[in-house]
């Protein structure tokens, strides 16, 4: 696993967003699409938009991979994961192959029916971001680092609900639902490679817990320590409490 410093977050989301794009043209010329998992959050808006504005992309070629979703919410909803892919992703590219978790419908239905498609072929390139709490997807923690399933039922941690409160996503704590669909950790770490974009001082806890610490269910994305090629995106704000050796061992600074 690799980190990489920048100074503010559209700087980091510019860089990432190439690496994105190198990976997506390589699986295109290599296996003629490429299988994609992107993350719907505040974290993701300066990559995304880096990203979607990127030319030589043949995202036709692309199939879209939704990584969580709130149960109960309908796709309407401003905070819906759903809408956030359409608007911010599928729209401005044209993709046409994807696989949405629309979490207004039967949970154990939407699993059966993407789980089949994701399990069909490996994902090239996972996007994700780390939560406050150091979740992956919705995976919070003690997150289950064992389950063999590609999408999993979860109940959201109290931390992990303020979370989307402080964000702007819903009014209040109990308008956050309690509940989501989420891509297991196993199942993330499937992917080839993987690129979090981690920016902002208030995920420097979580990133502290998670690159100082040992790697535990109770911190979630230590498990990314273990991927051979996952590469975390950090500014300035996110990294502040990296020790000076887990900065100099995994750290390639920009």
């Amino acid at each position: 696993m690799l980190l990489k410093v920048f100074d503010d977050k559209v700087s980091l989301g510019k860089a990432a967003a190439t690496q994105a794009a190198s990976a997506i043209r390589f699986a295109i010329a290599e296996r003629v699409q490429a299988r994609v998992v992107a993350a719907s959050a505040a974290s993701q808006f300066e990559f995304l938009e880096a990203l979607t504005a990127t030319p030589g992309i043949h995202w036709e070629q692309v199939e879209l991979f939704h990584l969580d979703e709130y149960i109960g919410l309908p796709t309407t909803h401003p905070a819906s994961f759903c809408k956030f892919l359409q608007e911010r992703l599928i729209a401005k590219t044209g993709i046409v192959n994807y696989h949405l978790l629309d979490g207004s419908q039967d949970p154990a239905a939407v699993i059966r029916s993407v789980g089949k498609a994701i399990t069909a072929s490996p994902i090239d390139i996972a996007f994700l971001g780390i939560g406050e709490n150091g979740h992956i997807a919705f995976n919070d923690p003690p997150a289950d680092f064992d389950t063999q399933e590609p999408y999993i039922i979860v109940s959201l941690d109290h931390s992990c609900r303020l979370q989307q409160v402080g964000e702007g996503w819903f009014k209040d704590l109990d308008a956050v639902p309690k509940q989501a669909i989420s891509m297991s950790v196993r199942q993330v770490l499937k992917a080839r490679e993987i690129l979090a974009v981690v920016p902002d001082a208030r995920k420097a806890p979580a990133i502290k817990a998670c690159f100082d610490g040992p790697i535990s269910p109770m911190a979630p994305s230590s498990i990314l320590r273990n991927h051979p090629n996952a590469t975390v995106y950090l500014d300035r704000q996110s990294s502040a409490l990296l020790s000076p050796a887990t900065l100099s061992a995994l750290t390639a600074s920009a």
